[in-house]
C-alpha cells in the first residue's frame, strides 16, 4: 500500500462470500461489511460497494431453485433479489446514519463516452453526499453477465469503476485469501503472494469460472490488471478476514497486493481501459506488437493474424498478443466482417479490397490505450 491513506475505495463483494458457500445470503458477512464501510466513512474516506447477489436473494424470496441454466429465469430473480438487496443494505447503514443509493449499470450504458461520463458525474456527485452507492450489473436488460460475458460477476465492473471515479483502492473480496503461486486446491505446498506487479503472469495459472459465482481468480486478475493500468491500487484478499476492508484500508498488508501504475493516464485512456466489450479484438504479429507497445504506432492490417468476435467500426476491442493475452485496447475504424477482408494486406491495398478504406490505421495510436507490459 501506498504510504497516504485511500480517499476513495471501492469494495467488490463476490457470490461466494455473500453466501458463506450457501443457497443464500449470510447477513453476517452483509452485517460486517457494512459496520466496516461505516468506519471509513467516519474516518472521511468515500466508500462504494460493488456487490453480486441479486439472483439469490430473489431465489430466497420466491423460493425457486435450480435455475443458473436458464438466463430468462435468473433475469427475473435479479429484478427481484435487487430490490431485496438493496433494502438490505441501507437497512444496516442507516444504523449508522448513512444512506445507500442503487445504482444499476450496462456496458451499454458507458461504451459511449456520454454515457461513461454521465455515469461517472452521478456516482461522484453521490459520494460528495456521503451516499453508499451500491453498485450491480443490470441484469434485468443485460444478459451478457448472466451467459458468463459482459462484466462477469462484477470483477470487470468493479473495474470500471475505478476507472470511472479515479479510486485509490479496489479491494476485490471472496473466499480465497489472494494470490497463490499454484492452485492451493491441488498443491499443498502453495504459496501466497504478497506483491504481484504483473498479473498477467498468473493469468494462465489461474483458474476459470466456479461453479457457484461467475469470476473466479483468472476473472479478478484481469479486473486488477485494467484497474492497476489506470491508477488504482488494488487488493484481492478473504472478505472472511477479521476487518480486512478496515485493515486493508489502514495499509495492513493482507492478500495480494496489485501496485497502481504510476503512468498518468487521461481521462479518454480510462474509459477505453475500463473493459466496455466482451472478448471482441484482434491477434497481432510480433511485429504489430512491437510497434505498439514500444514504438508508439497505429495497428495497420499487416499485423492481424486473426479477428475475435463481432464488432462494428468505432466499437472498442481488444488488441491481443502472445499467449491469449491482451497488449491494449483501442477504438476499431473497421468492422469485424471488414477486418477479416483486410487483415494481413498492406494500407494500399484497403481500398482495392473494400472498394473504399476508413484510414491506413485499423485502431489509430490516438484512439488506443496501452495495458501494462505482460513481460
Amino acid at each position: 500500500m501506498s504510504n497516504s491513506q485511500p480517499r476513495r475505495i471501492i469494495c467488490k463483494l463476490g457470490t461466494n462470500l455473500l453466501t458463506s458457500g450457501s443457497d443464500r445470503l449470510d447477513p453476517g458477512v452483509l452485517e460486517e461489511v457494512v459496520r466496516q464501510v461505516a468506519d471509513l466513512r467516519s474516518d472521511g474516506a468515500q466508500v462504494a460497494v460493488v456487490t453480486s447477489g441479486a439472483v439469490t436473494a430473489g431465489q430466497a424470496r420466491v423460493g425457486v431453485t435450480q435455475t443458473r441454466s436458464s438466463v430468462g429465469a435468473r433475469q427475473a430473480l435479479a429484478a427481484i433479489g435487487q430490490a431485496q438487496l438493496v433494502q438490505r443494505y441501507d437497512s444496516l447503514l442507516q444504523r449508522y446514519g448513512l444512506t445507500a443509493a442503487q445504482a444499476l449499470i450496462t456496458r451499454g450504458d458507458v461504451a459511449e463516452r456520454r454515457g461513461y461520463l454521465n455515469v461517472r458525474n452521478t456516482l461522484l456527485r453521490l459520494l460528495q453526499y456521503g451516499v453508499v452507492p451500491i453498485i450491480n450489473e443490470n441484469d434485468v436488460v443485460a444478459d451478457e453477465e448472466l451467459r458468463g460475458g459482459a462484466f462477469g460477476e462484477n470483477d470487470a465492473l468493479s473495474a470500471l469503476i475505478a476507472n470511472l471515479i479515479d479510486a485509490d483502492l479496489l479491494i476485490l473480496l471472496s473466499d480465497v485469501e489472494g494470490v497463490y503461486d499454484r492452485d492451493p486446491r491441488t498443491h499443498d505446498d502453495a504459496r501466497l503472494i504478497p506483491v504481484l506487479p504483473n498479473p498477467v503472469s498468473m493469468m494462465q495459472a489461474a483458474g476459470d469460472v466456479d461453479q457457484r459465482s461467475r469470476g473466479g481468480m483468472r476473472a479478478k486478475l484481469e479486473a486488477a490488471r485494467r484497474a492497476s493500468a489506470g491508477g488504482t491500487e488494488v487488493v484481492i484478499a478473504s472478505g472472511h478476514e477479521p476487518n480486512v476492508i478496515s485493515r486493508i484500508a489502514a495499509g495492513e498488508r493482507l492478500g495480494t497486493l496489485i501496485p497502481a501504475d504510476t503512468t498518468v493516464r487521461d481521462s479518454r485512456e480510462r474509459w477505453l481501459l475500463a473493459g466496455l466489450h466482451n472478448g471482441e479484438g484482434i491477434d497481432l504479429d510480433r511485429g504489430a506488437v512491437i510497434a505498439l507497445t514500444t514504438q508508439g504506432r497505429s495497428l495497420l492490417a499487416a499485423g492481424i493474424t486473426n479477428v475475435r468476435g463481432q464488432f462494428e467500426r468505432g466499437d472498442i476491442i481488444q488488441l491481443y498478443g502472445a499467449d491469449d493475452i491482451p497488449v491494449a485496447v483501442g477504438i476499431s475504424n473497421y468492422s469485424s466482417a471488414e477486418t477479416i477482408r483486410i487483415r494481413g494486406k498492406k494500407s494500399s491495398q484497403i481500398a482495392d479490397e473494400l472498394g473504399y478504406n476508413y484510414g491506413s490505421a485499423v485502431v489509430h495510436r490516438n484512439n488506443l490505450a496501452l495495458l501494462p507490459n505482460p513481460d
